[in-house]
């Protein structure tokens, strides 16, 4: 498929959700980032995360969440907690076998958001 999308080599919306699933069973696990989602639906937080990945990868579902900035304002992410987040996605697209091309371009779109999630010191 030499003109399949990001989101179609990965697997589709399956595949996906599958990786977020287990993104965010990491990201739970890991004290040093869960406290921000505490107060969190955790199943509609995997289903809108679901959408943002999709969108952003090629795929055909719609993100209609805040923009990223407003979404994560009052957050207090740091860049550290950022960098650990990214280290939770490249971990579960690693268990995914996701290839390493495909892997960085997902962390390089994720890496895009960073000046609008991560809040200054």
């Amino acid at each position: 498929m030499p003109d399949a999308t990001l989101y179609d080599r990965l697997g589709g919306e399956p595949a996906v959700g599958a990786v977020v699933t287990e993104f965010y069973d990491r990201v739970v696990a890991d004290d040093g980032v869960a406290h921000h989602f505490d107060d969190i639906d955790m199943s509609e937080q995997r289903s809108h995360q679901t959408k943002f990945l999709s969108a952003v990868t090629g795929g055909p579902m719609q993100y209609e969440g805040d923009d990223m900035e407003t979404a994560h304002e009052g957050m207090g992410v740091t860049a550290a907690e950022f960098d650990a987040l990214a280290g939770h996605l490249d971990d579960a697209l690693r268990e995914f076998d996701v290839a390493d091309a495909d892997r960085t371009a997902v962390l390089e779109t994720v890496e895009e958001f960073r000046d609008d999630i991560v809040e200054p010191p």
